[in-house]
């Protein structure tokens, strides 16, 4: 999952595109409606160098190869509709994130890795959610920690009741940082767990095993050995019966994204990313299709994966995640995009016309999940819309989820002047974490403005138009266009970037709370903060001293 860098001392480039061909820690294999995913770690094959991977725990490498087999899964087998996540290994399932790997990660690789990982369970989720594609966590061994919370993602969880396997959260009293990829949020907001009960799960570090396990909500079926794989089987087909997925449909290959990386960036077809070091910039520009779409079904599975929107969503998913891991300290990113709003809007009513069938279906999900993705990424968004730009339906989500939007206003040239076009996928087809369209989230939900922009889809609007409307910043003329984006990209970058990430993660989300934005939200800001204490990471913290023999040492003041 790592390609070589440039030749000069910086670590390998974290490359996100991989194949079954080439993982090494996950089995797939496929039966009828079934797919089971086989956890079966290689101890040896960690991301970076320095620790083993043990008792199946994980890197991001190896969430890395979860995260494809499910992308794969949606694509290229619509018959599944059941996914089942067990383990390879005996007596173990998942014993979570691997502690010797984060006690050797710098605070940004452990919370840029949580950040990865909470993404790829609430996939999971939303997989269930939108398009029938069920999951079940076969326990079949100690499942621990991060184990634990992937198996929290899952629509139900089996334990094996062997006597030993136990489901935990550990890391408070042994690791004295938090179960951090959604474990204390799920097991209140999905599993319902008593609040005292979810308590003593929390601080023991032995779990909870058998009927008690069951009783206390923390898994769905406890199951004898001999009973666990007819029993798991059974169930999968059961929820398999119960989705739309195609059984008799031919899946799309996802095939390898063309990129070309050099100094100045990362390049795709339909995506380019110019990154400025000296100014700790990032340009994302994102170009509209060069030529219509198909706006039949045979026409849109005959391109597959170079289908406009797929190939779009794609790269821009694996430029955001490679910009995330691989330059941290590129703090702005400039949204633009190029091309004929009108071709946007062409596909957009065909993702409407068709969005019932399966492959258009899995397209708007993977838009949806890549579009959140950009909103939970810890970086300042600003949109700039310039003539030439294809702010349009889709595209205009990139704009709607920056923090500030600058338009270009000229008036006295209605020729040259920039438009942006709202479309009806605008209006719910493209929530965000919160479950909110990025329109109504604008507005707090408001009637009045969220209808006013609804009455405008499909027209284009000038900037003064779409400042009245309030879906800008700000309308700038020429004179000013160049000084005034130069001095808020100036005033941006002089600012702490602890403090902006911060405060845009709060004004970004402030209408509604879910399961998912009190992951990213309030439990994501917690582990970052415990990250940094010297409680966890300190010279006798826990994580630094885990499996040295040394007990650590805490400083005993609340903060």
């Amino acid at each position: 999952m790592e390609s070589s860098g440039a030749n000069d001392g910086s670590p390998p480039l974290v490359d996100y595109q991989t194949h079954p061909d080439h993982y090494r820690h996950y089995r797939v294999s496929y039966e009828g409606p079934v797919a089971t995913l086989q956890m079966n770690v290689d101890e040896d094959a960690g991301i970076r160098p320095g620790y083993k991977l043990k008792l199946n725990s994980y890197d991001l490498g190896v969430d890395i190869e979860l995260h494809d087999a499910i992308q794969r899964i949606r694509f290229e087998h619509p018959e599944v509709r059941t996914v089942v996540l067990t383990s390879a290994k005996d007596r173990i399932f998942c014993s979570g994130a691997n502690i010797f790997m984060l006690g050797k990660s710098s605070h940004a690789w452990k919370v840029n890795f949580c950040k990865f990982t909470n993404e790829t369970r609430n996939g999971m989720e939303d997989s269930s959610r939108h398009s029938g594609l069920k999951f079940i966590a076969a326990c079949n061994g100690t499942t621990a920690g991060g184990g634990y919370e992937v198996a929290l993602a899952c629509d139900e969880i089996f334990l094996i009741d062997d006597s030993s396997s136990a489901v935990s959260l550990p890391e408070v009293p042994l690791l004295g940082v938090l179960p951090g990829t959604g474990g204390l949020t799920r097991v209140t907001d999905k599993r319902k767990v008593r609040r005292d009960l979810a308590d003593i799960f929390c601080t023991t570090t032995e779990g909870v095993r058998g009927q008690r396990a069951k009783e206390w909500r923390l898994v769905d079926q406890v199951v004898k050995p001999k009973e666990f794989a007819e029993r798991v089987r059974r169930r999968a087909l059961e929820l398999a019966a119960q989705s739309d997925r195609p059984a008799d449909a031919e899946g799309v290959p996802l095939t390898a994204l063309k990129r070309t990386i050099d100094a100045c960036g990362y390049h795709y077809e339909f995506v380019d990313v110019q990154i400025d070091p000296a100014s700790r910039q990032a340009t994302l520009m994102l170009k509209a299709p060069a030529k219509p779409q198909p706006e039949d079904l045979q026409g849109i599975l005959g391109l597959g994966a170079g289908w406009w929107p797929l190939q779009v969503g794609r790269e821009l998913d694996d430029a955001i995640l490679t910009l995330r891991t691989n330059n941290l300290d590129v703090g702005t990113w400039l949204l633009k995009t190029q091309g004929d709003p009108g071709t946007v809007l062409a596909v957009d009513a065909c993702l409407a016309k068709h969005r019932q069938h399966w492959f258009v279906r899995e397209t708007i999900g993977l838009l949806r999940r890549t579009l959140a993705r950009l909103d939970v990424s810890s970086r300042t968004l600003i949109a700039l819309i310039e003539p030439g730009s294809a702010f349009a339906g889709t595209l205009l989500e990139l704009a709607l989820a920056a923090d500030r939007t600058y338009m270009l206003d000229l008036c006295d040239e209605p020729a040259r002047a920039p438009q942006l076009f709202l479309s009806e996928l605008n209006f719910g087809v493209y929530p965000r974490v919160d479950g909110l369209s990025r329109v109504a989230s604008r507005f707090y939900c408001e009637p009045g403005p969220v209808d006013k922009a609804r009455s405008v889809v499909g027209r284009g609007l000038a900037a003064r138009d779409a400042a009245a409307l309030g879906l800008i910043t700000a309308a700038l003329d020429d004179i000013d266009w160049h000084d005034e984006i130069r001095i808020v990209l100036e005033e941006r970058a002089s600012m702490s970037p602890d403090a902006l990430t911060g405060m845009e993660a709060n004004l970004r989300f402030g209408v509604t709370e879910t399961l998912q934005t009190r992951v990213f939200g309030r439990l994501s800001a917690w582990q970052n903060w415990i990250f940094s204490r010297p409680n966890a990471v300190g010279e006798v913290g826990a994580l630094r001293v885990f499996g040295t023999g040394t007990k650590a040492r805490f400083d005993w003041e609340r903060v």
